[in-house]
């Protein structure tokens, strides 16, 4: 069970330090946004390029961006250990993947929650990662659509005994881990969930439980 915080709701004008607050999370979960593919803008490829300069943990890039075969490539190229594309923004997602597993990066599929994954079953011997959006993409803060968790075990039944992780963002709590981890899940972005806890790592630690828990029975 993997944890991998979302800076969005991070202090961006302190974000090595805000990084530093959570030493035990399995990944940082980087949102690059353009105001095309989202309503909303982030941080770019130089941002990106700074903060591999100033944590040694594994970088997990989510690209809801417009044109993600012409910039994707170029996160790899940073030093991204993990590389997430949208198929709804993607023109050619399977030589994306491959293109970023080329580049030594993990090669991660998105999915908005109207997208079906079954759409896109016979890429997934092609990726590393399923990034299932658990709310509509743009935004930190969003109320977790339950109507995801079928797609969730309908994804983790599809996989079979791949080594592919499934991811969930948007929501993600105390209050929600649990069903994500119940029906197949096993990598978790937590935005505010984290930052806005007193002890973001010690939110970290008991998400992580909570999620273990919840597959032991």
């Amino acid at each position: 069970m993997r944890i991998t915080p979302s800076i969005l709701n991070a202090d961006f004008a302190n974000l090595g330090a805000e990084i530093a607050r959570i030493p035990d999370a399995d990944a940082i979960h980087v949102d690059v946004m353009d105001y095309r593919f989202v309503p909303n803008l982030t941080i770019g490829l130089p941002v990106v390029e700074a903060i591999r300069k100033s944590t040694q943990q594994m970088l997990d890039i989510h690209l809801m961006i417009a044109d993600p075969d012409r910039w994707a490539p170029s996160y790899a190229e940073a030093g991204a250990e993990s590389v997430t594309f949208h198929v709804e923004a993607a023109k050619a997602p399977i030589r994306l993947a491959r293109e970023l597993r080329r580049l030594g990066a993990r090669a991660s599929l998105a999915l908005n929650p109207a997208t079906s994954i079954d759409s896109v079953a016979d890429a997934l011997g092609e990726v590393d990662m399923v990034l299932l959006m658990t709310v509509e993409p743009g935004f930190g803060g969003q109320k977790f659509l339950d109507l995801v968790l079928p797609k969730i075990r309908r994804t983790r039944e599809l996989l079979g005994e791949r080594d592919v992780w499934i991811q969930v963002d948007g929501g993600v709590s105390v209050e929600t881990i649990e069903r994500c981890a119940e029906a197949g899940a096993d990598t978790f972005v937590a935005g505010s969930a984290v930052y806005s806890a007193d002890n973001p790592n010690a939110m970290v630690n008991r998400l992580r439980e909570l999620a273990v828990a919840a597959c032991a029975h």
